[in-house]
């Protein structure tokens, strides 16, 4: 018999989507029982009005006041008033994901945002659902929100965030240091003559180096002074700019796009990252945690700016600090350090190695077969 799981997301910018999808993926593509997996956007206003609410103020707040976003963030990291956030969050939310329960049944539930993970684990703590738990952690930090002692599996990026999950009182055998899942085409680093044929597929008919600019799913950052930024260097380069779901901003460069002097293809939301990072030399981006992990799959080095205070600050410094990425602070290096990286060619050739080093591919891969086999044990043991 298939086990029924419920994959549930946030859309808080589209990287926690981005992880429940691969993590979807590799679940229906699975060599013994496939799983019947269903995805919900916890966020969604057909769910909840008020968790819609809370995600309409979030982006506000991050877009007008990142300050205060990083005050909230690092007093809801504190021991007494995080748990306070914690239950409130947890309570506010309860009602819609016990409705989601309700209709889907599942015999297990996989977040991959601690609101969804919050409400579920509060309903099991008063014995109102009695169902696996699991937490697929998104970043390369542990906020206090994700931690729960009614979680039953913990997925995390890197073996330091295991022993820091661990620190906040998680059993260590109840957490997984597996990597930030990303989609299977994010699986090795093509070939030179396929990295060759991607770049005639785009429009460039020389073989200058090309820089990827994205600003995440949702196009933020100021990508456009950017752009007019890097393309004032004295430098042979290609430029590709993902404008996301941001409309506005495809538009005004599209439109002054012929008066750059370096060559400029101009996407907006796109299902193409693969392709497109295989193509590229440097990514330059801000420091969500799916981009950079997509990045580290195909071993690209990064340029890492306009991070969002607190959990993208400490995703750019880890990545720094690993030597895969420069994370610039201040926005007016950004020309400088471009050049810099790309006429340096054995610093981008080192951090590609790091990158290498850092990537986990098979992400996904590796969650789908443990939560497989800690929801079928007995089958699990006999498909070996």
């Amino acid at each position: 018999m298939s086990a029924k799981i419920l994959l549930v997301s946030a859309s808080m910018g589209s990287g926690h989507t981005q992880a429940a999808r691969a993590i979807q993926t590799a679940l229906e593509s699975q060599h013994q029982q496939p799983a019947v997996s269903q995805l919900v956007d916890f966020m969604a206003g057909q769910n909840s009005y008020l968790n819609t609410l809370v995600k309409d103020a979030y982006l506000k707040m991050i877009d007008m006041f990142p300050d205060m976003y990083d005050l909230l963030y690092r007093l809801s990291q504190m021991p007494l008033p995080g748990s306070k956030v914690q239950s409130l969050l947890a309570i506010a939310m309860k009602r819609s994901m016990l409705t989601l329960i309700n209709t889907h049944r599942p015999d297990a539930i996989i977040c991959t945002h601690p609101f969804p993970c919050g409400a579920a684990a509060y309903l099991k703590r008063t014995r109102r659902i009695n169902v696996p738990l699991i937490g697929v952690i998104t970043d390369f930090a542990i906020h206090r929100l994700w931690c729960y002692n009614e979680t039953d599996l913990y997925f995390v990026a890197t073996p330091e965030l295991k022993h820091q999950l661990a620190v906040q009182g998680i059993a260590p055998n109840r957490i997984y240091a597996t990597g930030i899942p990303v989609g299977p085409k994010f699986c090795r680093r093509p070939e030179p003559f396929e990295q060759a044929a991607i770049r005639r597929e785009l429009g460039f008919a020389n073989n200058d180096p090309v820089v990827l600019m994205m600003g995440g799913g949702l196009g933020m950052g100021d990508l456009e002074q950017a752009v007019h930024t890097i393309d004032t260097l004295p430098l042979p380069l290609n430029l590709i700019v993902v404008a996301g779901r941001n409309a506005t901003l495809r538009r005004n460069l599209t439109a002054k796009a012929e008066a750059l002097i370096h060559p400029v293809k101009v996407l907006g939301y796109t299902r193409h990252i693969p392709e497109l990072m295989s193509a590229a030399n440097l990514l330059i981006t801000k420091p969500g945690a799916l981009t950079i992990s997509e990045a580290l799959s195909v071993q690209l080095p990064m340029l890492l700016y306009q991070a969002i205070p607190g959990q993208e600050e400490e995703n750019a410094a880890y990545l720094a600090r690993k030597g895969a990425a420069l994370w610039i602070e201040n926005t007016h290096t950004l020309a400088s350090s471009v050049y810099e990286l790309i006429t340096t060619p054995e610093r981008l050739n080192y951090m590609r190695e790091m990158a290498s080093m850092l990537g986990r591919p098979a992400a996904a891969k590796a969650i789908a077969t443990t939560v497989w086999q800690k929801l079928s044990p007995a089958e699990a043991a006999v498909s070996r």
